[in-house]
């Protein structure tokens, strides 16, 4: 049985700058469904290849999620990097499609994948359970 709170990746993050920044990205998302203005999506799409790519420390949604979580007083919580960066990726992925699906006028694909993308956020800002991080520690329990 694997055991997620050993850390796999040696590198850890704080899981409750990951909920703000979470909670930042859905309000944007909805903004965007709600307006249909593609440049939140782009601007989100960004943020996040900025996160995976270049550092966090870069990411306009991360710099606010860290005053915010300062305002709050709220403590960290460490929690391991690795299936968080997962999610990140699938973020990404999900934005991408998101916005290519939207170009292409392609409505019911860009809202069922807003569907799945809303879905994940709201289980992380509510319930701090991240699908990312799950379909992470499945891959490693059944592939290493």
């Amino acid at each position: 049985m694997s055991n997620k709170s050993c850390p796999i990746s040696l590198i850890s993050v704080d899981s409750n700058i990951a909920r703000i920044n979470a909670f930042y990205v859905g309000v944007l998302f909805s903004i965007f469904l709600v307006s249909l203005e593609n440049i939140i999506v782009y601007f989100l799409v960004l943020d996040f290849a900025t996160r995976i790519f270049l550092s966090k420390e870069y990411s306009i949604i991360y710099m606010l999620s860290y005053i915010t979580k300062d305002i709050l007083k709220l403590r960290s919580i460490p929690v391991d990097a690795a299936p968080k960066k997962l999610a990140n990726y699938f973020g990404l992925f999900f934005l991408i499609l998101i916005s290519l699906s939207a170009f292409l006028h392609f409505t019911l694909l860009m809202y069922s994948l807003s569907l799945v993308l809303l879905a994940c956020i709201f289980l992380e800002v509510a319930f701090s359970y991240c699908l990312g991080c799950e379909i992470y520690h499945l891959y490693r329990r059944i592939f290493v």
